[in-house]
């Protein structure tokens, strides 16, 4: 919840856990805010100060235990500290690429009393930004390129920066993309988006991104789900002239060598780029060619073709982008199921999708209750696979307690779709651990007091939905999917047969 908090208002979400077992299990959220790059500070107990380095009850060494995932690891032992920690901490999260942070609090520390500290808001300027002389290289670049293509990505942004930006890419015929799980930076009726570049990537556009002539990649880091595996870029030297924007400089060069880096503020680098005079191309007939047939490729992509199953969950993803208010909330943890989210959805506005790009399972349920406990007035939708669903539904106690009106969608297949597919693409036929024994889900919500219906055929989920929309309170549908459908593009029996052809 914290780690979505942030991710909505650009503020740290504020997290407070018991020492060892609850860090444990707030690290997920900590991984996920610094692959994320979303603000978030951790507040954990520690042990006595009397009690240090004696293995005692529930004692871990925080400072060794999150270095690799927080920007920040401290431990506050004097109370006349604790307001210095904690501007600092807030000013470590907001500030560069944003991370999380972590204090730790001795127990006896906390029952220590120290005068009151004022309190003030901790403000980061983001105040980067480039120069004339700084754009130059760039403009060049945008002289020479017949095929450019913008790749954005990252969680510094304002609606402001977002527009100029777009607005840069409109005055130079430039098609636009965003990162995976960023897809909500750019409003995907815009005509110059071109579609997501991240896992289940539109082949066509992975083909673009390797054909472009110059790739302008502004608040992504360009990694492994981006890159599909490093794969579309070459390494370190892409094919593709790439100029690299980052707001933290320890990213730029780090996997690939663009041939231009600048560090800025996402938002000064678009407001600079949005008062650039359109830069005529060699063969401006053949940019604008290129820019319609990227949007055109997402047009189609994002059109289900008729597949033969009792519940299309493409039917079902299209029914709610035809259904759902321009800033409705969409959020979703990991698994198969989510990609046809990915697909098939076209998120509007800026902050409503919220889904982690650290692929941590069970964050849509939190995630939801962040965003309607955050904006009461928009409407938020949770997907969640089986799996998925089952790693954190024991938050519907907080949902009904705080009594919010989230619509759950449960996509039910009985197993663990993703590893699943992994199992049956390298070892067909041969499976372990993936079938899930699950509850009637229908009626686990109606234990929390929330209402809910079972969907089995794709011609019922729309009346579901609007009930469900209309609902006063929070409303489960869940879809009962046939574990043959396993993702937009492949069937679970499909592979199987692909992957004993290829090891006869």
């Amino acid at each position: 919840m914290a780690e979505a908090h942030g991710k909505l208002t650009g503020r740290p979400g504020v997290c407070m856990v018991t020492r060892a077992p609850g860090a444990a299990n707030a690290s997920i959220g900590v991984h996920t805010a610094f692959q994320d790059s979303t603000p978030m500070i951790l507040l954990i107990g520690q042990v006595g100060r009397d009690m240090v380095e004696r293995e005692a009850f529930q004692e871990v060494d925080y400072r060794r235990m999150f270095a690799p995932f927080a920007k920040w690891v401290a431990q506050i032992d004097d109370v006349s500290r604790v307001a210095e920690f904690v501007m600092r901490a807030y000013a470590v999260a907001m500030s560069g690429r944003p991370g999380p942070v972590v204090l730790a609090l001795p127990e006896d520390m906390l029952t220590d009393s120290a005068p009151a500290v004022p309190s003030q808001k901790v403000v980061v300027a983001r105040t980067g930004q480039p120069t004339a002389s700084d754009l130059a290289p760039l403009q060049q670049a945008l002289a020479k390129a017949v095929k450019p293509l913008l790749l954005i990505g990252g969680s510094t942004w304002s609606d402001a920066g977002l527009q100029d930006i777009r607005d840069f890419a409109t005055r130079q015929q430039i098609p636009l993309a965003c990162a995976f799980r960023r897809q909500d930076l750019c409003d995907n009726r815009h005509a110059s988006y071109v579609g997501e570049v991240g896992i289940g990537i539109n082949p066509e556009l992975a083909q673009a991104v390797r054909d472009c002539d110059l790739l302008l990649a502004v608040g992504t880091r360009l990694g492994e789900m981006v890159t599909s595996g490093y794969t579309l870029l070459d390494v370190p030297l892409p094919r593709q002239t790439l100029v690299h924007v980052l707001p933290s400089a320890d990213e730029l060069g780090r996997v690939y060598q663009p041939a231009i880096a600048l560090q800025s503020s996402l938002d000064g680098f678009a407001h600079a780029c949005a008062g650039l005079a359109p830069v005529a191309a060699p063969d401006q007939a053949g940019r604008s060619a290129w820019q319609r047939q990227l949007r055109a490729n997402y047009q189609r992509y994002i059109e289900p073709p008729y597949r033969d199953v009792r519940l299309d969950p493409a039917r079902v993803i299209t029914c709610l982008r035809e259904r759902l208010e321009p800033d409705a909330v969409v959020t979703n943890g990991a698994g198969n199921y989510s990609a046809w989210a990915h697909r098939y959805h076209q998120f509007s506005s800026s902050h409503s999708q919220l889904a982690p790009t650290s692929g941590a399972m069970g964050y849509g349920v939190p995630a939801a209750i962040a965003a309607k406990l955050h904006a009461p007035h928009r409407q938020v939708i949770c997907l969640a696979g089986d799996g998925c669903f089952l790693m954190t539904s024991q938050e519907l106690a907080t949902v009904r307690q705080n009594r919010l009106a989230i619509v759950f969608i449960v996509f039910n297949n009985g197993m663990y779709g993703t590893i699943r597919m992994h199992q049956e693409n390298h070892y067909p036929g041969h499976t372990l651990g993936t079938d899930l024994f699950n509850p009637d889900f229908v009626a686990y919500a109606a234990s929390f007091g929330i209402a809910g219906e079972r969907v089995d055929h794709t011609e019922a989920f729309e009346s579901a939905l609007t009930r469900a929309l209309a609902c006063s309170g929070s409303y489960l549908i869940e879809l009962a999917i046939e574990p043959e459908v396993l993702s937009p593009r492949a069937t679970l029996s499909g592979l199987r047969q692909a992957a004993l052809r290829a090891n006869a």
